[in-house]
């Protein structure tokens, strides 16, 4: 397992969470971004600057993930690409994206995205808190459990 972050828009308090992770666990972490990054020395974490662009990085994403990868991001269309290839998509503020819940979500955002097109003022997502940071952190935990249980399992 990888886990990919869709950098340019994640939280630095989820990159520091992060960073810890992957020095506890020995598992890479690779940010993905169309700007420099910084992160600290460590032979788990790896950056992956990419040209500016619409979706440049979330195709870049998507093209290097492999089945059982885990990706930090907020954006849905992305989320829904990662579980077609077989990996798992977690949002900065603890939700997993599955097979079962992901098409209601690209809906609701499909739905919202008509709304603000015909002038209606949908609000933005509400701040980012410390129970968001928390569910963050316990998602993140179960998952990299459950790998690490699963790692010498070889018929998953």
């Amino acid at each position: 397992m990888k886990i990919w972050v869709d950098a340019d828009a994640c939280p630095v308090v989820i990159k520091e969470i992060l960073f810890r992770a992957a020095e506890r666990t020995k598992v890479m972490l690779i940010l993905v971004a169309n700007q420099a990054l910084w992160t600290p020395n460590s032979s788990y974490i790896n950056t992956v600057q990419v040209s500016r662009g619409f979706d440049v990085a979330d195709d870049e994403i998507v093209e290097r993930i492999a089945a059982g990868d885990l990706v930090i991001t907020s954006d849905i269309p992305l989320a829904a690409e990662v579980i077609e290839k077989g990996g798992y998509a977690l949002s900065p503020r603890g939700e997993l994206h599955t097979t079962e819940n992901i098409r209601a979500r690209l809906n609701m955002r499909d739905f919202l995205d008509t709304m603000r097109a015909s002038g209606i003022d949908t609000g933005g997502p509400a701040a980012f808190s410390q129970r968001d940071r928390q569910a963050f952190a316990n998602s993140l935990d179960q998952l990299l459990t459950k790998y690490a249980s699963n790692k010498g399992d070889t018929s998953t």
